[in-house]
């Protein structure tokens, strides 16, 4: 690929888009470690973790383009087009995006972006939020007898709209369903898979902040896991996991932060 050329004429800086985990710093790789430790500028997500954050050195320039539901600081195109004019001055630029870049988070669309400007980039895998959450909450995603396979699918409401998903191919009652952005949608979530035909006493949870000392996590069934997240008060970032290892839980549940379990309403 030919590099693009800053207005002066010399060779634009790289895009690194860097995964950070779902939290833990521990859980960075070798090469987001050392790419985050000497960055001198770093465009960040909402969901890196405080403790990553920390890690960014303090002369560094930080420059925010998160998103939560229904306030975006900066939409998508405007991300993509900041990449870009941000490399052409001639520095490296860390874009550093919670869980891995290429699952939910839009990082395949910045890649795009920049390969269509001439901007050289690297991307850096994370751990996901559904790999390292689930985990952290004593809860394979596979095992054999009770899981074969594993869905990942987007749970966000846009405003005014339903959720469009196929439940039919969702309520397969032999693999894991991992939900990202779910808990809004919670309830028509449980609704929809319920009425498609998974067993209203499936295992189903939600952890919050997974693999921090903020995370939480709600154990219930389809039945009743929105009612539970709703009682306990869960706000995002809140993954759900449904299906039968959800059971496996509290057998290995490993990872006990100060007010790790929610009690049970």
């Amino acid at each position: 690929m030919n590099s693009a050329r800053t207005e002066e004429g010399g060779r634009s800086g790289r895009v690194f888009l860097v995964g950070a985990g779902p939290g833990d710093p521990d859980l960075l790789t070798v090469k987001a470690a050392r790419l985050i430790g000497s960055a001198g500028l770093v465009v960040y997500d909402r969901l890196v973790s405080p403790e990553i954050m920390a890690l960014i050195p303090p002369e560094a320039e930080r420059v925010y383009a998160g998103k939560a539901l229904g306030h975006h600081h900066l939409v998508q195109d405007e991300i993509n087009d900041l990449l870009v004019r941000l490399a052409r001055t001639g520095r490296d630029v860390v874009r550093l995006k919670g869980g891995d870049s290429f699952v939910f988070g839009r990082g395949s669309e910045e890649a795009l972006h920049l390969a269509m400007n001439g901007i050289a980039f690297e991307v850096v895998p994370g751990i996901s939020a559904a790999a390292g959450c689930s985990s952290y909450a004593g809860i394979p995603l596979t095992h054999r007898g009770l899981a074969t396979g594993v869905q990942f699918v987007p749970g966000h409401l846009r405003e005014g709209h339903r959720l469009d998903l196929n439940w039919d191919k969702l309520a397969d009652p032999d693999t894991t369903l991992v939900i990202y952005m779910g808990l809004q949608s919670l309830p028509e979530t449980t609704a929809e898979l319920v009425a498609a035909g998974l067993p209203a006493e499936t295992p189903a949870a939600a952890i919050e902040n997974g693999t921090t000392p903020r995370q939480r996590r709600v154990l219930g069934t389809l039945a009743d896991l929105a009612e539970r997240t709703r009682a306990a008060g869960l706000q995002a970032p809140t993954l759900i996991v449904i299906g039968r290892v959800v059971a496996l839980a509290d057998r290995l549940d490993w990872f006990a932060p100060p007010m790790a379990e929610v009690p049970t309403p």
